[in-house]
């Protein structure tokens, strides 16, 4: 698979134009993880990693703690290569920093030498904050919180990846901040009115407006969370085609899409092609939403995408 090469030259990162936080930073203990004690899925994504050789199977992971503009704590894991640039993850809709695919790319950065910095958005997974359904820019200000970080930290962000509600937030912050120059969408939505029938039902209108929340249950009829009349006009309002339009030139954004995706249709990646002015798209053929069976084309993507884009950045570096 070759590497995706874009004809222009984006500056590289820089932090001049950042105010170093005033919050206080908290730094968790830093462990030595290695395969034997790692959970499952972990392990699991290891294996399925194209970039992991069997000599660097312990890696060292740093465990962050990050206050955002709202004093919540925000939980990550640093996969530091001691690279002077770093790789932002983030995760999709009731996910976490520990889905496999952030995991699994984590890793893979981490063996081609690249850092990465894997966190759980407020309200989700370690991270401090209530779960709600829409968010969408305030996670977008949660990933502010972590790019400062890093720069007050003199450590740069050269790339920023999001997964599915993770893709639409990183093209937020890409339409909002002009700060970081590549971007990775992988199977975000663009259309945010779609998919919410399929979740709440198709009288979900009507019922939230009159008991002011619907609870989304499971099988068993347990509640698993709720979407509240507010929580539900924020995602109705947030507008991903005006915001893409507002993405600069000199940005550089790659789409990732399954062929196979069932929770976000692929015509969402094309609309997205047809208005982000520097954009390249990448369908993986038979790809679910998760990227089940195709972990190692996704890693293998990314991978040549943000090698090749911090290549440009710094000409005389090898990857």
């Amino acid at each position: 698979m070759g590497v995706l090469v874009f004809n222009y030259h984006p500056a590289s990162t820089s932090c001049l134009n950042f105010k170093k936080p005033p919050s206080p930073i908290f730094l968790c203990q830093v462990r030595i993880v290695s395969s034997t004690n790692r959970s499952r899925s972990f392990r699991r994504s290891l294996k399925m990693s194209q970039s992991v050789s069997p000599q660097n199977l312990a890696v060292k992971q740093q465990e962050l703690v990050i206050p955002n503009k709202y004093g919540e704590r925000l939980v990550g894991v640093l996969h530091d290569a001691e690279s002077s640039e770093i790789v932002v993850l983030c995760h999709g809709f009731r996910s976490t920093k520990d889905d496999p695919s952030m995991v699994n790319l984590a890793v893979a950065l981490q063996n081609e030498g690249i850092s990465a910095f894997r966190f759980d958005f407020a309200g989700n997974g370690e991270s401090e904050g209530s779960f709600q359904y829409g968010n969408y820019w305030r996670e977008a200000d949660d990933l502010r919180a972590v790019v400062q970080y890093f720069c007050g930290a003199n450590r740069a962000v050269g790339a920023i990846l999001g997964h599915s509600k993770g893709g639409s937030v990183v093209l937020l912050y890409a339409s909002k901040y002009n700060d970081i120059r590549t971007f990775v969408n992988v199977s975000g939505r663009y259309d945010l009115k779609g998919g919410i029938e399929d979740r709440l039902g198709k009288d979900y209108m009507e019922k939230i407006m009159q008991d002011g929340f619907i609870d989304v249950k499971n099988k068993t009829g347990d509640v698993e969370y709720r979407v509240t009349e507010e929580s539900l006009m924020d995602r109705l309002n947030t507008n991903m085609h005006d915001a893409c339009l507002q993405i600069d030139m000199e940005c550089s954004v790659l789409t990732i899409h399954g062929s196979s995706d069932k929770i976000i249709p692929l015509q969402d990646a094309h609309e997205f092609d047809k208005i982000i002015p520097n954009h390249k798209l990448h369908v993986v053929e038979g790809a679910n939403h998760g990227y089940t069976n195709h972990q190692a084309e996704l890693v293998s993507v990314v991978l040549d995408f943000v090698k090749a884009s911090l290549k440009q950045d710094h000409p005389g570096t090898q990857q």
